[in-house]
């Protein structure tokens, strides 16, 4: 069982995620798991991004669903926790980039809602109904 460390940093982003590997991934197969993930991090108006994405071959052949993915990605003060299962490592990073963007997407909008203020209520001054 190998397990080897890449960084993945896009520079028109403040995104830094460090892709983990183990057991028997291909460098096609992880090429392609770090350009998924980095475009589903690289949107803009998100906050800093930094984190780490584990990416496991299992070595038994009769596991239906040999790969996996978990991710622990900081979204500013956010921590998005993302885990997938595929067949392939195509579908698992696919699969990965859909859940990352919801999640990031929904992390974004929350914080935009938290910063826009509402109406004060009619008693303090408000517009009434």
């Amino acid at each position: 069982m190998t397990v080897r460390d890449t960084r993945t940093h896009d520079a028109d982003t403040a995104t830094a995620v460090r892709v983990r590997v183990e057991g028997e991934v291909g460098e096609e197969e992880l090429a392609y798991v770090r350009e998924k993930v980095g475009a589903a991090l690289a949107r803009d108006g998100l906050a800093p991004v930094s984190g780490e994405v584990r990416i496991t071959r299992a070595a038994a052949h009769h596991v239906e669903q040999p790969w996996s993915a978990g991710a622990e990605i900081r979204l500013g003060g956010d921590v998005i926790v993302v885990q997938a299962r595929e067949a392939s490592a195509r579908e698992l990073a696919d699969r990965l980039h859909d859940r990352l963007r919801s999640r990031t997407a929904r992390a974004a909008h929350r914080a935009d809602a938290a910063r826009r203020s509402a109406t004060p209520p009619p008693w303090r001054g408000g517009p009434e109904r």
